[in-house]
């Protein structure tokens, strides 16, 4: 079997029906399109409650299954394309089109169209929803109940500079796999970041260190990554980044020189808004979702 396992959804005895000549598998079956119907849910690398997370699916996230057995989905995250277990009682097979987006680090879901109305959630960052009516300063959605609507924007819109997306989640606490205000990891952090500018991002940190193109340390700015073995982080100016790291255990802004003399001199920066991706609206990305090329 050929391929990276955090990104290809085959194993000896199964795989996915679009990999037959590419990969080797006992049986190869067409995934099942589910979405996610609880404001989060992880990603484990083995089909057990106490397995390693390593991603996780937001509200409404589509995940492509392979496999059911004992309570659990095998299969592939489509944002990310990340493979591994997700708990099968979190999945919906009615996959609802999104029409918007949460567009800030969280936002509560309330049973009726009033704020003192039982809540759920917090949905986070990036979750998607369908919104099926408005009323007010409310809009419905769709499984979930009605959320502010200005916590939401439309799919398809964006934020223009992702080191502000990053910035909105300083102090979020660090969990391993963690994609959201619960707790995030540097290359979460990192993904959150792009996806609210509509830039489609890799999962991990050595994937995320192949983005855009490779910069000198006197040319960094604002946007830019900079990976070491194992971490990633993005650059707030020429001189301070922010990451998500087990060392403050949480979203830190940190000077670059202080970080480089703790962890080590970094492996690669990266230029991402040098990369043509420069949006004619001046933002760093354009208002459509595209793939940062390395």
């Amino acid at each position: 079997m050929s391929g990276d396992p955090r990104v290809t959804l085959a194993r000896p005895d199964l795989a996915a029906a679009t990999l037959e000549g590419i990969v080797r598998a006992a049986r190869f079956v067409k995934p099942v399109a589910m979405q996610l119907r609880a404001p989060f849910a992880a990603i484990r690398s083995r089909p057990r409650a106490d397995a390693e997370q390593v991603d996780q699916l937001l509200f409404g996230e589509i995940f492509d299954v392979a496999e059911t057995g004992d309570g659990w989905a095998w299969g592939q995250a489509r944002r990310d394309g990340y493979v591994g277990f997700v708990a099968g009682a979190a999945l919906s097979d009615e996959v609802r089109a999104s029409t918007h987006r949460v567009a800030v680090p969280c936002a509560w879901a309330f049973r009726d169209p009033s704020i003192k109305s039982p809540a759920a959630g917090p949905l986070d960052l990036n979750a998607l929803v369908t919104v099926t009516e408005a009323r007010g300063a409310l809009a419905r959605a769709a499984d979930i109940g009605w959320i502010a609507a200005v916590h939401l924007a439309p799919v398809g819109s964006a934020a223009a500079d992702p080191a502000a997306v990053a910035e909105t989640l300083l102090g979020t606490p660090y969990l391993w796999g963690g994609r959201g205000v619960r707790g995030l990891d540097c290359s979460g952090l990192v993904q959150q970041a792009l996806l609210a500018c509509a830039a489609a991002c890799p999962r991990d940190a050595d994937q995320q260190g192949a983005l855009g193109e490779e910069v000198p340390r006197q040319a960094v700015r604002r946007g830019d990554l900079v990976r070491w073995p194992g971490h990633i982080g993005m650059m707030l100016d020429e001189a301070r980044l922010i990451h998500a790291n087990a060392h403050h255990m949480a979203v830190a802004i940190e000077a670059l020189d202080a970080a480089i003399w703790r962890i080590g001199p970094p492996t690669a920066l990266r230029g991402l808004s040098r990369a043509g991706l420069a949006a004619e609206d001046g933002g760093l990305f354009g208002r459509r979702a595209r793939t940062l090329a390395p």
